[in-house]
């Protein structure tokens, strides 16, 4: 289990005791086919949704484990409609159409199991009414809308090796006057030029990077293994290739990977950092190399690049010269319907419509 999901279940383990025995039991029910990551966003929601039916009076519940099955069949849609537009409203930055739909959507589930699946003693539905089943939920992100949204903000073609070139080199000329930024990157240089390399040679996602081991990269072969998205299989991880460029710009790192960051032997992590008032190398936090690129970017002259849409310039690159289902493959997409954003970023698909 990778260590964002091991903290994930620890936390929706310390959630659950605070939920209705209902959604403890739809929370075991999707253990073995969720990850603990989707399943503790689930309870997020369903701690928003409890929170607002308790302060609305809609249920006499004082606390959310007191919430019961007959609240959620007396739901209106009048309450559901006023429950979407909380969810616009309740915070200082609103959610947005996404943000709303997904979470109505953790609903719909919660309330499918309780109506479809579970049963009580005598084999009768547990929840006998399901508001939520009149509730349509429109897709509000489409291929071509997301890819309409990256373009002109990700790396071009001959960009890819100019930016890796520029974190290890070209970055240091332009903060020549900042002792400090200077003194960082002579440090960083060749451990952030190599993780830049590597999303941008494989397609890695951020979490996938973060949660690499040092016995999980083949250099050799040009290979490396990670748990993916949506692979609930702890045991099995997913090999990975990566191209020649990546492979160079690792085996550097790794040659300076134990001095530069004092690793002690049994920190398994393969990018490093050294944290402040602190004398040994740690695994370094998606935090951290978020905030990097972000750095990189914006005097590379590229503000809106950030680590996730390394990965989408890699992909739009890999998909010129494959088909969407090696594309799939290579990024780890559940669907070609995800993978359909960069057909959309190259207008590949339809040059080759004219021609045909």
């Amino acid at each position: 289990m990778s260590i964002q999901k091991s903290k994930d279940r620890a936390r929706l383990d310390e959630k659950l005791p605070s939920m209705p025995w209902f959604v403890q039991q739809y929370i075991e029910f999707k253990l073995p086919d969720l990850s603990p990551s989707t399943l503790l966003e689930y309870v997020r929601d369903y701690e928003i949704f409890f929170n607002w039916l308790i302060i609305e009076g809609i249920s006499k519940a004082t606390a959310m484990q007191e919430v019961t099955l007959l609240d959620l069949e007396s739901l209106r849609m009048e309450h559901v409609t006023s429950f979407r537009i909380y969810l616009t409203t309740y915070k200082e930055q609103t959610n947005s159409r996404i943000t709303v739909s997904r979470k109505l959507s953790s609903l719909r589930s919660l309330f499918h199991y309780l109506s479809q699946i579970a049963e009580d003693e005598n084999f009768y539905p547990l929840l006998k009414r399901n508001i939520m089943a009149k509730i349509e939920i429109k897709r509000v992100n489409k291929p071509k809308d997301t890819a309409a949204k990256l373009k002109g903000k990700l790396l071009e073609e001959e960009e890819l090796g100019e930016f890796i070139d520029y974190v290890r080199e070209g970055y240091a000329a332009d903060v020549a006057t900042n002792k400090q930024a200077l003194y960082s990157h002579e440090l960083n240089a060749i451990r952030d030029a190599a993780i830049v390399s590597l999303i941008l040679n494989s397609g890695l996602r951020v979490s996938e990077v973060v949660n690499l081991n040092v016995e999980d990269i083949d250099l050799n072969n040009k290979l490396l293994y990670v748990f993916r998205k949506g692979n609930n299989d702890e045991t099995f991880k997913t090999p990975v290739y990566f191209r020649e460029r990546a492979k160079m710009d690792l085996e550097q790192y790794f040659m300076l990977r134990s001095t530069r960051y004092h690793a002690p032997k049994q920190e398994k992590g393969y990018f490093l950092a050294i944290k402040n008032g602190e004398k040994v190398g740690k695994r370094m936090s998606k935090r951290a190399m978020q905030q990097m690129i972000l750095k990189y970017a914006k005097l590379f002259g590229k503000p809106a690049l950030t680590i996730h849409k390394l990965r989408h310039s890699f992909a739009t690159d890999y998909y010129l010269q494959n088909d969407i289902y090696k594309t799939k493959e290579q990024l780890g997409h559940a669907s070609t319907e995800t993978t359909e954003i960069y057909a959309h970023l190259t207008d590949k698909t339809m040059s080759e419509a004219i021609d045909k």
